[in-house]
């Protein structure tokens, strides 16, 4: 450890050695440390070799925060626990993390067209669009087996979900790579990075991987679970096993086996977010593993902080909402007869039009963010539009609704209103 970091020999080089010593018997000394923490894991290298994984303290320190963070009670838990509100943080998520996933590996589209598409549930129009469609609904797989074991032909249902429609031989789906074309190459120069093992070894390698991820607590060596799901997403990157979406099974298994294991937050986090915002690093993380004897602990260190980045950004999402929340009911507080009338769905829909004007609703995405049947959304939006809240237009046999510009104004002339009839004398017959 360098002042509290694990770093690669690519760092430590740049870095003044202590007085008396040079680079290199700075970095052999470093090394000889590390030995005596090396623990051997069943997963291996290309040549057969086994992967290896450390504890130093910055993992410690993660994985505490995580445990405390991510599997028990939170601040804002009753704000995500809520039945009203966690179908709509949820699924809020699960759009964030199709459409960064997606981005990382190339759909070029932008957010709001590919949020509309998923909102609307409309069918993609082009190769952008069906892989971020088909990360959702590979998130939403996910979710369905969260307490299944994991096997190979899970993960080619998983692979078949994120590639259709995306790939140039269909047949490649839900299938592993027949030959050895692939490598990691830097965008560059196209220097190679990482050659992937041979392609007759990766049925018996997801094998390998498949016990590995379904162990538990019980099992030698003990891998804490956190670590196990990021060591699973990191073999998938590792091994490349299929001719495209490799990343996005990665990461969507590195969901699975959160959730597997309890950790029930990261349901509501993107951790795709935070790998796009420095995708270098990611890659990074990879190369200091296969280039340091196999030490995934860098790949590790690297995992946890965007985990604890994730959690961090849902923290700050939750504020946000609920400081709008709060705002628009601030707005109806007086009107005890108008904050009855209308529903949880509703304010959400005021809080975000309130900071969206002129934003179009339609009824199916209205149903999808909260999880409800097409005639509850329906009845909601329209009653919004009998009070003068949204207005509508007719396209094709459908409706959109959309937030008047003066709807803050609307807002509190009926707050008013209501308020006004709330305390007028009732007359006696």
């Amino acid at each position: 450890m360098v002042r509290g970091a694990y770093l690669h020999w690519d760092q430590l080089r740049h870095r003044a050695p202590p007085e008396g010593l040079t680079s290199e018997r700075w970095w052999a000394a470093i090394k000889m440390a590390r030995a005596g923490m090396l623990r051997p894991l069943p997963l291996v290298d290309n040549n057969g070799q086994p992967l290896n994984l450390a504890m130093p303290e910055p993992i410690l320190i993660h994985l505490h925060h995580i445990d405390k963070d991510a599997a028990g009670h939170i601040q804002a838990s009753t704000e995500v626990t809520t039945p009203e509100n966690r179908d709509r943080y949820l699924f809020q998520s699960m759009i964030e993390e199709a459409i960064t996933s997606s981005q990382l590996e190339g759909a070029a589209t932008t957010r709001r067209v590919a949020e509309d598409m998923l909102r609307e549930g409309r069918k993609p129009r082009d190769h952008s669009e069906h892989m971020i469609f088909n990360n959702f609904r590979a998130m939403e797989f996910i979710r369905s087996i969260r307490a299944e074991p994991i096997t190979p032909e899970r993960i080619f249902d998983l692979h078949r979900l994120l590639v259709e429609e995306t790939l140039e031989n269909s047949a490649d789906a839900g299938r592993l790579r027949r030959t050895n074309d692939i490598h990691v190459a830097d965008n560059r120069d196209g220097t190679i990075l990482h050659q992937p093992p041979d392609h007759t070894e990766l049925p018996e390698r997801l094998e390998r991987l498949c016990r590995f991820a379904n162990a538990d607590e019980n099992s030698t060596p003990f891998v804490h679970p956190v670590l196990r799901a990021i060591l699973l997403h990191f073999m998938i990157g590792y091994d490349h096993p299929f001719v495209d979406g490799n990343g996005r099974t990665a990461r969507a298994l590195f969901y699975w086996s959160m959730a597997r294991s309890g950790y029930w937050l990261t349901e509501f986090i993107s951790i795709s977010h935070f790998l796009r915002q420095a995708p270098s690093q990611y890659v990074r993380a990879y190369l200091h593993t296969e280039t340091d004897d196999n030490d995934t602990t860098y790949f590790l260190i690297h995992q946890l902080e965007v985990i604890r980045k994730a959690i961090r950004g849902l923290y700050e999402y939750l504020e946000r909402k609920i400081a709008e929340q709060k705002t628009t009911e601030q707005i109806l507080a007086g009107s005890s007869k108008l904050r009855h009338r209308l529903n949880h769905r509703q304010l959400a829909l005021l809080t975000h039009a309130l900071k969206h004007p002129g934003e179009t609703y339609k009824i199916e995405g209205h149903q999808r963010s909260h999880g409800v049947v097409y005639q509850t959304a329906r009845t909601d939006l329209l009653a919004l539009n009998e009070l003068e809240l949204l207005e509508k237009e007719r396209v094709g046999k459908s409706f959109i609704f959309f937030a008047p510009e003066a709807l803050r104004k609307k807002l509190e002339t009926l707050a008013n209103r209501s308020l006004t009839e709330d305390t007028a004398p009732q007359r006696t017959p």
